[in-house]
């Protein structure tokens, strides 16, 4: 078919693209976040390198501590789901699109509800 309409034309109606910012900008913000946080996991990983099992339940049971893993583990998390869904929404097509994506995200609240239940039941003694 020979579609004379100009590029602007052909695109209304097809959906607002108001959304694709904000999803940008959580994206980028969920970056920035990750930088420290992942910066603070990985040395005190090291520093527990060798340490027994008392002393890394004594580290999470610190309040900062468990804070701070909570953070990385919901940030983190929210983080992979939107980039996830950007590669959905680019690579796949019709209904299973919208399938693959709720999937993803009910699998990140539930590994991070999991991941946070966990934390919470070794630092308050569970």
């Amino acid at each position: 078919m020979d579609d004379r309409r100009t590029p602007l034309a052909r695109a209304r109606g097809l959906g607002s693209a108001k959304d694709g910012v904000g999803h940008w900008w959580m994206q980028r913000l969920t970056a920035i976040a990750l930088i420290p946080l992942v910066v603070w996991f990985a040395v005190s990983l090291v520093m527990l390198s060798g340490a027994d099992y008392a002393t890394v339940r004594a580290w999470i049971g610190s309040p900062l501590v468990m804070v701070l893993l909570i953070l990385v583990i919901g940030i983190g998390l929210h983080h992979g789901q939107l980039g996830m869904q950007v590669v959905l929404e680019d690579y796949t097509d019709g209904a299973w699109r919208v399938v693959w994506i709720v999937l993803v995200k009910f699998i990140a609240a539930v590994f991070g509800l999991a991941a946070i239940v966990a934390i919470l039941r070794i630092g308050f003694g569970g």
